[in-house]
């Protein structure tokens, strides 16, 4: 048969006459005759049925059927050899079943057409097989509708159906399309076990539960704007092609435990007003959730993600769980909001908290992550910390990570909190090397909990340049990297990235994290960060060049009081450059003698005697002897500790022993102090 429209056959006149009266029936004329076969008289009944063989084509649109007349117009369909009617092409548009209808078992070789029919009683087409094109558009059940086992080859349509009781199709099999947009199941709709090809239900009301239990959908299954008013049960459903769920709406508990969706599927705009369950569901492509919105708890434990997911924008307004799950690909959480206290657990490539907003106090917990975490807002504390052993369900086994390779590291990664007020933000065992700081507020507020690493400066000597450049060990900002990468003739060593801060703006972020350390009483940590500020004060352009050489000068002799090495450095080389410059001219030639000198009286008495000391004479000949260096090496170490040496000094050599008795002390406690900052705690 052609899925084409019937031609047209002579109706019934209408009316309102009663049933035994052709005129007001609308139902189809028999062929050779002119009423419909609910009006026939019983010799030209019987006449027709008998005409009839298993297979023949019928076309009663719009005729009224009793229990008794669709039995008798069946059985003389029926096969001998199995018992079960076999229909060709079938029309009963537009007809009225009035008891319990039963094409259980029935065959349809052709088309089959119940669109706009009434069944008054239930409807019964347990295992039948529709061979055609089969529809049931704007059909109304309004008993039990039974499709048990049945088999549709062709597409069927039950678009904009009702079913007034239970419609039931389990272990049904949807060779073609199956239609049901806009269909309203206003008793449960059991689907268990079914298999559909393409399952269209958009715009679909159910208005008792939904029962999809281990369906199986191997091509696009359509669910848009669905309104589920009842449970609805997808578990270990079977999505083979793409799984459309935007915007439905589930006014009670959705249920997808175990399901298996093998391509996309989407869930826009959905919302879940009751408790959303996907523990232990399978999503082997992109999961997209964006504008979902979980009133109650939001249940993806042990939900495995092998491609993207994306909750942009989600709103979880009482979830206090989300996972632990495992996300191979990217999971993004850019402009989600969490309403309440929220445990998140993830084990995921890459965690995308954009613009997310917490209202509540929130842990998320993560392995394997790189989290970009720029503009969050929280307004309670919130803590980001790496797990360092795999998530424990709440049955007690561990969460299967073999979806990551065995060698990849399980750390976390953080690689941007730009935008973030960071007053009530703590993050535990962080590797923050690519971390990008600048923008972040209440920074001097942060909590740094566990072993947070952060970048650090090339190592080794630089000989590309004159004088040759060496980076002391030190805690980096991953800016600072970039900003140095960018500088001309920068040294190997410094990375590119994308971070744009300068001097200016790093400067108050170092101050920030130093304050951070400080009062995590990491002092260690906090020289680093002082150093980093010192840094970018030095190299900014908004203070004077006189403070600029000076902090220069700082740098250059100490590190900024914080590299004992260089302070030492100079202090070997000022008390070296003392010694050389005593031993060549500060040191006298000979020690003076004292002479006492006076006059005698001539008539005797008291001898007045006056005590003098020659001057110290320049050295000359042979100046660098070993004693004279005893004597310099002696003048040089009381000068450090700021006592005299009592040695007879040319004027020069006093000036030597004043300049290094000034300069000498300061470069010991600029040494001192710097010993000091690394190790005090």
């Amino acid at each position: 048969m052609s899925t084409s429209e019937p031609p047209a056959w002579p109706h019934c006149a209408y009316g309102a006459a009663p049933a035994a009266d052709p005129v007001g029936c609308r139902g189809i004329h028999v062929p050779g005759y002119t009423v419909c076969l609910a009006h026939l008289a019983d010799a030209d009944r019987d006449a027709y049925l008998a005409s009839l063989t298993p297979g023949a084509d019928i076309d009663h649109r719009g005729t009224t059927f009793t229990y008794s007349l669709l039995y008798a117009l069946l059985d003389a369909l029926r096969e001998p050899a199995t018992g079960h009617p076999r229909l060709g092409g079938a029309r009963f548009g537009s007809a009225t079943f009035e008891g319990e209808e039963s094409f259980r078992s029935a065959t349809f070789e052709g088309d089959a057409w119940f669109d706009s029919a009434t069944f008054e009683s239930h409807a019964r087409f347990e295992s039948a097989t529709f061979k055609g094109y089969t529809r049931f558009d704007s059909a109304a059940f309004k008993g039990h509708a039974r499709f048990e086992s049945a088999t549709f080859k062709g597409n069927a349509l039950f678009k904009s159906a009702t079913f007034e009781d239970d419609a039931v199709f389990g272990s049904a099999a949807f060779e073609g399309v199956s239609g049901f947009d806009s269909a309203t199941f206003k008793g449960d709709a059991w689907f268990d076990s079914a298999t559909l090809d393409r399952a269209v239900f958009g715009s679909a009301i159910f208005e008792g539960n939904a029962e999809f239990q281990r369906v199986t959908i191997k091509d696009t299954a359509g669910f848009e704007s669905a309104t589920f008013e009842g449970d609805a049960g997808f578990d270990s459903a079977t999505f083979e092609s793409h799984a459309w769920f935007d915007s439905a709406t589930f006014e009670s508990h959705a249920w997808f435990t175990w399901a298996a969706f093998k391509a996309t599927a989407r869930f826009k705009s959905a919302a879940f007003k009751g408790a959303a369950a996907f523990e232990s569901a399978t999503f082997d492509h992109g999961a997209e959730f964006q504008s979902a919105a979980f009133e109650h708890g939001a249940g993806f434990e042990s939900v495995t993600f092998k491609g993207h997911a994306s909750f942009k924008s989600a709103a979880f307004e009482g979830a206090d769980q989300f996972g632990p799950l495992v996300c191979t690909g990217r999971l993004v959480l850019s402009g989600a909001t969490f309403g309440s206290p929220v445990n998140l657990s993830f084990a995921v490539c890459r965690l995308e908290c954009r613009r997310t907003r917490w209202s509540s106090t929130a842990e998320i917990r993560l392995r394997y992550a790189t989290v970009d975490f720029a503009h969050a807002v929280f307004e309670y504390p919130l803590t980001i910390a790496a797990e360092p052993d795999s998530f424990v369900l709440t049955n007690g086994l561990r969460l299967a990570e073999d979806r990551f390779p065995s060698g990849y590291d399980p750390g976390v990664r953080v690689v941007s909190l730009r935008g973030v007020d960071a007053a009530h933000l703590v993050l535990a065992d962080l590797d923050l090397w690519e971390c990008l700081f600048a923008g972040t507020v209440h920074l001097d507020q942060l909590r740094l909990e566990g072993a947070c690493t952060f970048n650090t400066a090339p190592p080794a000597v630089h000989w590309r340049r004159w004088p040759p450049v060496r980076f002391t060990a030190r805690r980096v900002l991953a800016e600072e990297h970039h900003w140095r990468a960018g500088q001309p003739g920068a040294v190997q060593g410094w990375a590119h990235g994308a971070g744009r801060a300068g001097p200016l703006q790093l400067a108050p972020v170092y101050r920030a994290l130093r304050k951070a350390f400080e009062d995590g009483k990491h002092e260690p940590g906090a020289a680093d960060f002082y150093y980093g500020e010192m840094e970018m004060r030095r190299h900014a352009d908004d203070i004077p060049r006189s403070e600029q050489g000076l902090l220069t000068a700082y740098w250059a002799l100490s590190g900024y009081g914080l590299r004992a090495s260089r302070a030492l450095a100079w202090l070997g080389t000022a008390m070296l450059l003392t010694i050389v410059l005593l031993v060549a001219f500060g040191l006298a030639k000979d020690t003076p003698k004292q002479t006492a000198t006076g006059t005698v009286p001539a008539a005797g008495g008291k001898v007045a005697f006056e005590i003098d000391k020659d001057d110290p004479q320049n050295p000359t000949g042979n100046r660098f002897t070993g004693k004279r260096f005893e004597k310099a090496l002696n003048v040089t170490l009381n000068s450090v500790v700021f006592r005299a040496s009592g040695q007879d000094l040319t004027t020069a050599g006093t000036y030597i022993e004043m300049t290094s008795r000034v300069t000498e002390p300061v470069l010991l406690g600029l040494a001192v102090l710097a010993i000091r900052n690394r190790v005090k705690r």
